[in-house]
């Protein structure tokens, strides 16, 4: 071994994970419970409500103010949000800081072939999803689908590389989420998500809402 060989080898480097994404995923406690409720009202809003088209791709929308017609288990789903959303914001020192969420909300159902396309909830800082039905197989798709905020360009231009250490393998390319039943998503707003299309027979229901100051 040469001594270039050898000084090489010995090279010591820090390696710091700069831009770091956050996305937090939870389970909310007594979920069963919740979701009976929560199922009941949505399905009932969605017989009597032809509802809105955004970034859904069929299924159904509801209005954004399902905060007011939710009753109190969404009340339950939507404090969560605010306490997870408070334990993931600081000020620019790290310190914890008391923000009084402002918070609009809506209903997903999705059947068989129906998704969501890319986009992103501008006017926010925190955005999630809830799941009042998932999937119940991982074959069933209908997975939450997140984009790489660094874009495609290193795929495009070396599609076999990739940088070694946590979070390399998925460089330019998106990471699914297979939501389960009582499962809630909390995630930057501006970055670009969507749903892949659902392949089961029943409801895959879930909640959005975004957090603003």
């Amino acid at each position: 071994m040469t001594a270039a060989t050898s000084t090489q080898q010995d090279l010591q480097a820090e390696v710091r994970g700069l831009f770091p994404t956050p996305v937090a995923i939870a389970m909310l406690p007594n979920a069963e419970r919740l979701n009976g409720e929560l199922r009941s009202v949505i399905l009932a809003r969605e017989r009597s409500d032809s509802g809105t088209q955004h970034s859904n791709l069929g299924g159904w929308q509801s209005t954004w103010d399902f905060a007011e017609w939710g009753g109190p288990a969404l009340g339950t789903v939507l404090d969560a949000a605010r306490a997870l959303a408070a334990r993931l914001t600081a000020d620019r020192q790290g310190r914890p800081v008391a923000v009084e969420w402002k918070i609009n909300s809506w209903a997903n159902v999705n059947r068989r072939g129906h998704g969501n396309e890319f986009h992103t909830h501008p006017g926010a800082f925190w955005s999630g999803s809830y799941y009042v039905a998932g999937p119940v197989s991982n074959t069933a798709g209908g997975e939450f689908e997140v984009q790489d905020p660094r874009g495609v360009a290193p795929v495009m231009y070396a599609p076999a590389l990739t940088f070694a250490g946590p979070g390399g393998q998925s460089l330019g390319a998106s990471e699914l989420i297979l939501p389960k039943s009582g499962m809630m998503i909390l995630f930057p707003s501006w970055l670009q998500h969507a749903v892949r299309p659902y392949k089961e027979e029943g409801e895959r229901i879930s909640i959005a809402f975004n957090l603003s100051l």
